[in-house]
């Protein structure tokens, strides 16, 4: 399922994604938003991992909880 959303990019933004589509390097502007969003949150989800490692709050000694945290996230990219 997919929502429509408005969203109010900058000129020269939209000009950098009608020029991927031309090119063929993505399939529309929405790929292209969509894959930036994707890495957006995994990068976010990261940073989260990274203070809770250097927070030191239930650290084992191999990191068990980080593991377990990060595999409870699904990101559906299709």
């Amino acid at each position: 399922m997919s929502i429509q959303i408005s969203v109010r990019i900058p000129d020269h933004l939209v000009n950098s994604l009608d020029e991927l589509v031309v090119s063929g390097a993505a399939r529309s502007r929405a790929s292209v938003i969509e894959r930036a969003l994707v890495r957006e949150m995994r990068y976010q989800r990261r940073l989260q991992e990274v203070e809770i490692v250097n927070s030191g709050v239930g650290v084992d000694e191999d990191l068990n909880s980080l593991a377990r945290l990060s595999s409870n996230v699904a990101l559906d990219v299709d």
